[in-house]
């Protein structure tokens, strides 16, 4: 079964760091682009960062650059999210994703997501 599964979310207070875990099993990450994206209550969900398949191309938004960072680690068929300096507008579930373009058998997409972790920031 195709699965990624996110761990390390939980509750800092504000200025503290914490480290989320995106484990695959079922597939090969080698292959896919990962992502990290978040959403807030009440709120869309946005791109936190990217990671192409080999980690020589990450990109994010300007609002997330210094703060959070992303890298991977395809031996150990995982991405991982580094957040420091965390204010409580950080407050959210995120999720990893994993995206292989237009390597499904109909030339589609293969995107796989996780089922998220909560982050809390409060003091």
């Amino acid at each position: 079964q195709v699965q990624l599964a996110e761990s390390g979310g939980g509750s800092v207070q504000p200025g503290g760091s914490l480290r989320l875990v995106c484990a695959a099993s079922g597939f090969t990450i080698s292959d896919y682009g990962m992502s990290w994206y978040r959403q807030a209550p009440g709120k869309e969900r946005e791109w936190v960062a990217g990671i192409s398949p080999r980690g020589d191309n990450i990109n994010q938004p300007d609002s997330m650059k210094g703060r959070f960072y992303i890298s991977r680690d395809n031996a150990k068929n995982t991405a991982y999210l580094q957040m420091t300096n965390l204010k409580p507008e950080d407050t959210a579930v995120y999720y990893c994703k994993g995206l292989a373009p237009g390597s499904a058998s109909d030339g589609s997409d293969l995107e796989v997501w996780g089922q998220g972790t909560l982050v809390t920031v409060s003091s």
